[in-house]
């Protein structure tokens, strides 16, 4: 793969929800989360990227599988994937399930997005969550609903 340019062998890291995690100066942050799948995107190896986060590549793997990570986890695999492959449908989360504590964190958050320009992580993207507020929205935010003509 020596002399391909990234763009043409991997994917730009997408919008995703970040893992929820406890604040810790040596723990995975939201920049440690971003900068991992910005240096996935330009090496390819999650080894590197995570050398280059300053975590360990158990510690990545632990954070993909931890509760709450399927959103790390789908844009991991997004990175790796590949312009062309077909692999890129995003897994559409079962709303359902979701609680509306889930729902209001993942409002609260908004999705995140690595901003890489020349090989480097340069900024956060961040935009609001729509589809989790639209949600909200229908199942009423948890509020008691009025019923029958005299209530």
């Amino acid at each position: 793969m020596t002399g391909i340019p990234a763009h043409r062998c991997r994917r730009r890291p997408p919008y995703f929800h970040p893992v929820p995690l406890r604040p810790r100066s040596d723990g995975w942050t939201l920049e440690r989360q971003c900068r991992f799948l910005a240096a996935l995107y330009v090496t390819g190896s999650v080894s590197a990227a995570a050398r280059g986060a300053g975590m360990s590549r158990a510690s990545a793997y632990g954070l993909r599988e931890r509760a709450g990570g399927e959103g790390f986890a789908f844009a991991w695999d997004h990175v790796l994937s590949g312009p062309g492959t077909g692999r890129s449908s995003r897994p559409k989360p079962n709303w359902r399930k979701l609680t509306i504590e889930e729902l209001f964190r993942w409002v609260d958050d908004g999705l995140v997005q690595p901003v890489i320009y020349r090989g480097k992580m340069v900024g956060i993207r961040q935009k609001p969550d729509i589809s989790a507020l639209l949600r909200l929205a229908r199942r009423g935010a948890g509020l008691p609903r009025k019923t029958g003509a005299g209530s």
